[in-house]
């Protein structure tokens, strides 16, 4: 019996402690589905936006306001995790941050790129962030620490682990840089792996080394003809068709 107690205590724990990490993950993918939702009908019907004296208000403008003001309430009223107030902040937190990645393209670029190719980043900053935010939930720490970071741990992961993100990242390999945080392993591959034609990596490293060069393009064409066309028809099914400029 003390036994099923404990059990049931920890299993309590466990949910209270991702409740929040879930309840930002559940807004994010919400505000996500709404925001989209909206752009792809508008695009068809023509329905207007917000603008503030003729100039056309982005909802990334109100993510961002959404996100530093939670944000900033979490640093400087420190609730209590197991708070209400809270949650709300990290419902308000993941509507922002949603609200923000869905026009990634746009602050990327620097420019309305909404519908066009260009525009596709901002299905893969959702579709990162959305991974991410699931492993936050299942409570995968970064470099498997589980938060125990020693002194010890924390001179391994400077000295191994950053160093072999950096190099998968400056390969072109930025979505294995970046889920490499929470599994080091796909860092060590994308770091291992040849790099991007177009990469800076690919630029300075493979000038002396043609041979390199080629089977870079090579495999990066050779991946285009196989995958690209799948992930272009699920980004139009997530995000819409982009726009074809005659």
């Amino acid at each position: 019996m003390n036994l099923l107690s404990h059990e049931l205590l920890i299993n309590s724990s466990v949910h209270k402690d991702s409740l929040p990490a879930f309840m930002m993950l559940l807004a994010f993918v919400i505000t996500f589905i709404l925001a989209r939702g909206y752009t792809r009908i508008a695009r068809k019907t023509g329905w207007g936006s917000a603008s503030f004296g003729g100039v056309h208000a982005h909802h990334l403008v109100f993510g961002m306001v959404i996100a530093f003001i939670a944000g900033a309430a979490t640093f400087g009223l420190t609730p209590s995790s197991s708070s209400p107030f809270f949650l709300l902040l990290a419902v308000a937190f993941g509507c922002g941050v949603a609200l923000v990645l869905d026009e990634f393209a746009l602050l990327f670029h620097l420019k309305d790129v909404y519908w066009s190719n260009e525009g596709r980043s901002s299905i893969d900053a959702v579709v990162i962030a959305l991974v991410l935010g699931i492993l936050m939930m299942i409570g995968v720490a970064p470099f498997g620490s589980n938060g125990d970071f020693t002194h010890t741990y924390i001179f391994i992961t400077i000295g191994i682990n950053l160093p072999v993100l950096l190099i998968a990242g400056l390969k072109g390999k930025i979505k294995m840089a970046i889920f490499g945080v929470f599994i080091p392993f796909v860092g060590l591959v994308g770091a291992i792996r040849l790099a991007k034609p177009n990469s800076p990596w690919a630029r300075y490293m493979y000038k002396n080394s043609p041979k390199k060069l080629q089977r870079s393009i090579k495999r990066h064409k050779r991946y285009d003809k196989t995958w690209l066309k799948y992930k272009d028809r699920l980004w139009d099914l997530i995000g819409g068709k982009p726009q074809i400029i005659q």
